[in-house]
């Protein structure tokens, strides 16, 4: 008998991969936790019954989600990832010997013991020196934070569940304060094909703008997140990722990538004409 994992992205979408067997499989206080291993993408993480990464295609938004802010301000040094319990944004950050301090809050510790446990392609780094972990809630985590980070990378789920409070108005607010003079804000965007996921990623996208000057959209192809099409939000306070962006410095990190480069880090600004349309209906609404 064939085992088939299942994600229905809509009431009318189903997303399915072929399972070998299940790894891991627990309920914490915040949500259900499994892992499977597969033929085609490897082991994959879910939370809640929603794919988080697979091992085959974490790459893509691993690289998206560091390697855009850190060319665009090769000086940052303290950073803060609000999320990402799987470790693989801490990975990309830990490449950089310019960053001094790395503060990862994780809302479930068990989320992080399973993927050091069975995902060790993406939480290798998590015991780096300069990491440090809170098993506690992102929202609560950056309140009383001033002028501290120098970027904040939000690793988050989807704007429900555990993840809810990452999406609003109180948290961007708090991130705009926590972040230093030319502080840079990164979160994951959501996907603009499907209505409901549009519908959040325009409610996320307004409440940043309504904080940060600068506020623009890049987007990447992660085959297995909800048609593919997924993009990120790049806010700050002085840095713009296209004006400020200097290929020299990419170079001078000497780092091997599989998806981010130069010529893409231009290139993932450059938006389709329909997702312009649902970002400018959102100035005026």
């Amino acid at each position: 008998m064939e085992l088939w994992y299942t994600e229905n992205h809509t009431d009318d979408i189903k997303f399915s991969i072929r399972v070998n067997k299940q790894i891991y499989s627990e309920k914490s206080e915040f949500q259900r936790i499994d892992i499977f291993d597969s033929e085609e993408f490897g082991r994959f993480l879910t939370l809640d019954g929603l794919m988080m990464l697979t091992e085959k295609d974490e790459f893509i938004y691993h690289d998206m989600i560091v390697h855009v802010p850190l060319v665009t301000n090769p000086n940052i040094n303290n950073v803060l990832v609000i999320g990402g319990g799987d470790g693989g944004t801490v990975r990309e950050l830990t490449r950089y010997p310019s960053i001094k301090s790395i503060d990862m809050v994780e809302i479930d510790k068990m989320v992080v013991d399973a993927c050091v446990k069975y995902i060790p392609q993406t939480a290798s780094k998590l015991s780096d020196p300069r990491v440090t972990l809170f098993y506690e809630d992102g929202l609560k985590f950056v309140r009383n934070k001033v002028e501290k980070y120098d970027l904040i990378i939000v690793d988050s789920t989807d704007p429900f569940g555990p993840g809810e409070g990452l999406f609003t108005k109180e948290f961007y607010g708090n991130c705009f304060k926590a972040l230093t003079e030319d502080g840079i804000l990164v979160n994951q965007h959501e996907c603009p094909y499907y209505t409901d996921f549009a519908r959040s990623m325009k409610s996320a996208h307004k409440k940043i703008r309504d904080f940060f000057p600068i506020a623009r959209v890049y987007q990447a192809h992660i085959p297995t997140y909800p048609s593919g099409h997924w993009l990120f939000g790049f806010a700050s306070k002085k840095k713009d990722p296209i004006k400020d962006f200097n290929p020299i410095v990419w170079h001078d990190f000497n780092l091997k990538t599989k998806y981010y480069n130069t010529d893409l880090h231009l290139g993932c600004f450059a938006l389709p004409n329909y997702v312009k349309e649902l970002l400018e209906s959102v100035a005026v609404e």
